[in-house]
């Protein structure tokens, strides 16, 4: 078996590498459901949820569709934030991403097509094309990448990833390895990240953002926490919904 950590062998800044053989599968699949409770600050905030929710096809290519979801509400803020990612299934490139925010009763909307092969993407509402590099990856996609990438505690990675050329490097330091308590009582160790994105969203430098990892061969995220100017969210594993895996439909 291909193992997906083959997947982002080459990625490093460096030298120009022959692209590796697609995977023949991933530590995830469609229909896992990883379900979280949110926090602001100590206050019950409401709840997130990071799925693999279908395999679509986009511009004739397979995709993965992942979708993160935050919501919740407080005597002060509320929130319902979703970010929407279709990735290659066989190059682990984004085509598309979308992002609805609703915060504090005032929406947000914006959406993104990439052309990976062609260089640009297009930002919808916008005549214009932006440059983009060849294997692009969204702020959603994201959370996916790193749990198929090899790391290793004390190593900081930099990649030219992010769909917005203009916006790389990003840079993903493993900070150290931590327990935390799974929701069925077991305690595992984790890697702790700190990625870094040079935009305004959640992995920007000012949100300070962890990514607690399984330091396992699922990778699974056990914990999410990210500072803003309102105060931190901290979102915590309370359910996993985890299918058999399955290989790309399109037989590879």
């Amino acid at each position: 078996m291909i193992r997906p950590f083959a997947l982002v062998l080459g990625l490093f800044q460096g030298p120009a590498a022959p692209p590796p053989p697609p995977p023949l599968d991933y530590p995830f699949a469609v229909g896992e459901t990883l379900s979280y409770s949110a926090k602001l600050g100590m206050l019950t905030l409401g709840s997130g949820t990071l799925e693999v929710a279908a395999l679509d096809t986009v511009r004739g290519e397979e995709s993965f569709r992942f979708r993160f979801r935050i919501k919740g509400k407080t005597v002060f803020y509320s929130l319902d934030d979703v970010l929407e990612s279709w990735v290659s299934t066989e190059s682990f490139s984004s085509r598309r991403f979308v992002q609805d925010f609703v915060e504090n009763e005032k929406p947000k909307h914006r959406s993104y097509e990439i052309f990976p092969d062609s260089g640009f993407y297009r930002e919808s509402g916008r005549d214009t094309t932006f440059a983009t590099v060849a294997e692009p990856l969204d702020d959603a996609a994201f959370f996916y990448f790193v749990r198929i990438t090899p790391l290793e505690v004390g190593r900081e990675y930099v990649f030219e990833r992010y769909f917005k050329k203009d916006k790389n490097p990003v840079t993903i330091e493993v900070v150290k390895r931590e327990k935390m308590e799974l929701p069925d009582g077991r305690k595992v160790q984790c890697l702790v990240l700190h990625p870094v994105i040079d935009t305004k969203g959640l992995f920007s430098k000012r949100s300070d953002t962890r990514i607690w990892l399984t330091d396992d061969e699922r990778r699974l995220p056990v914990q999410i926490r990210s500072k803003f100017p309102f105060g931190t969210i901290t979102l915590r594993l309370k359910d996993v919904a985890l299918p058999a895996r399955v290989t790309s439909t399109s037989g590879r």
